[in-house]
């Protein structure tokens, strides 16, 4: 009865481990895929299609690790900032993005594939960890990683706050932060638009965020939120949006169950 009390708990943890779905990975890139896409295909008619208009484009690393931190606006914009880099640029993409179906599932798969997207399932509670540590990854072995500081789209099309995510990459691989603001890509296509229309896109770099200056003023958590707040700032210089001061996750909250509600009170 005693190896059976044992062995019990410990069936348990195994059946337990078995059913979380497991940790993301890095992917493998695909340099030649993804210059494809980004130079031949995507690049040249997305920049047509758009007008695409880049500004401080001598601010972005040609080579070695570098953070591009943009606002968000529309999934787009894991679209047009490679495009206006100039040079591979990594993001974390949502696992659905890879298992879509009809044609709109095989671009997807394409594009995100391609350009070296590392799938994480946002149903996993591992995920935001694991997203900071595959960041690090990318960056560690020379590349560029896009990050949305902000954590998701703005569905009220206002420059929400930081998450303090970008900040303790920052500290852990020292690579530079480079803001960027693009403007246009929602009026392209907006949150919770299928459809595309044509509408000018702009995307602004600006200056490295001078981690090491505030280094020497800041410790701590102090420290990760003057990083993460210097580089909305940046970011908000380059932007016209309206600056909110919330997290987006919870504007986004509000305004979905308000849209429920409003759907409800019509039945």
């Amino acid at each position: 009865m005693r190896v059976l009390a044992t062995v019990a708990p410990v069936r348990r943890r195994e059946e337990s481990a078995l059913s979380q779905p497991a940790a993301p990975s890095l992917p493998e890139p695909m340099p030649r895929t993804e210059n494809f896409l980004r130079r031949i295909v995507v690049g040249p008619a997305f920049s047509a299609f758009t007008r695409l208009t880049v500004e401080g484009h001598e601010h972005v690393p040609a080579t070695g690790p570098a953070m591009i931190a943009s606002n968000h606006q529309s999934y787009l914009d894991s679209i047009v900032i490679p495009i206006a880099a100039r040079r591979p640029v990594r993001f974390i993409a949502k696992a659905e993005y890879f298992t879509g179906t009809g044609v709109m599932g095989a671009i997807n798969r394409l594009w995100f594939g391609g350009m070296g997207a590392i799938p994480v399932d946002r149903a996993d509670p591992r995920a935001a960890v694991r997203s900071l540590e595959l960041a690090e990854e990318v960056l560690r072995a020379g590349g560029a990683f896009g990050i949305y500081p902000e954590g998701t789209r703005s569905r009220d099309g206002r420059l929400h706050r930081g998450r303090t995510g970008i900040a303790r990459i920052a500290i852990a691989t020292g690579a530079p932060i480079i803001p960027c603001a693009i403007t246009g890509t929602a009026d392209v296509q907006g949150p919770d638009e299928k459809g595309i229309h044509r509408a000018k896109v702009t995307v602004r770099f600006g200056p490295a965020i001078d981690v090491a200056s505030l280094q020497a003023q800041f410790t701590k958590a102090k420290l990760l939120r003057a990083i993460t707040d210097a580089t909305m700032d940046a970011i908000g210089d380059m932007s016209p949006q309206e600056r909110s001061g919330r997290y987006a996750s919870d504007v986004n909250a509000e305004i979905a169950a308000r849209e429920a509600g409003e759907t409800l009170g019509d039945a």
